[in-house]
């Protein structure tokens, strides 16, 4: 099995646990429930997103560093957007985690763009005239993106112990989202 095969099976249950959970994955979404969305996303992004920037190697070097937490936070500071403040949870991030490891929690963070771009299709329109800065993401959409990432994965996680290295991160980086999370 490969790398994006072995993460895609290791990570599914807990993948479908949080998109059915969300603030966002109920039948008529309002800017309240967009807030508490990027709310837990800022808590479980960023403290993520500076133990990332602590090594100087692996997936956070192949791809363009993209704006996440600025966009997060224009879209929180939009007017008429209501205040939230969520308890954040503190999760220990190995600070020797193998590059592996680390690929496995891109691969979710990465993922997670998708499922965004996804959600912008969907609540566009409910939810104007707020931009969605965070959903929208990149003009082109996450797709170039994650190709070039998923082409950088299979390139670097090969071996059978790089690959559980690699599931272990991304398990690790749901299980953090999902104990932030309110699920439903």
């Amino acid at each position: 099995m490969d790398a994006l095969a072995a993460l895609r099976a290791a990570t599914s249950e807990r993948h479908e646990r949080l998109d059915s959970g969300l603030p966002l994955s109920g039948a008529a979404p309002d800017l309240q429930d967009y807030a508490q969305h990027l709310t837990l996303v800022r808590d479980w992004l960023a403290p993520l997103q500076a133990w990332l920037d602590g090594f100087d190697n692996g997936p956070q070097k192949v791809l363009p560093e993209l704006e996440r937490l600025a966009s997060i936070d224009a879209d929180l500071n939009e007017p008429g957007m209501p205040p939230l403040a969520t308890p954040s949870i503190p999760h220990v991030w190995p600070h020797d985690a193998s590059a592996a490891y680390r690929w496995g929690v891109a691969y979710v963070i990465e993922g997670s763009q998708l499922g965004g771009k996804v959600l912008y299709g969907k609540l566009a329109e409910r939810l104007a005239p707020h931009p969605l800065r965070y959903l929208r993401g990149a003009d082109d959409g996450p797709g170039p993106r994650w190709r070039t990432f998923m082409l950088a994965l299979i390139e670097h996680v090969k071996s059978p112990d790089e690959i559980a290295d690699a599931c272990a991160g991304a398990c690790a980086a749901f299980d953090s989202i999902l104990e932030l999370a309110p699920l439903r």
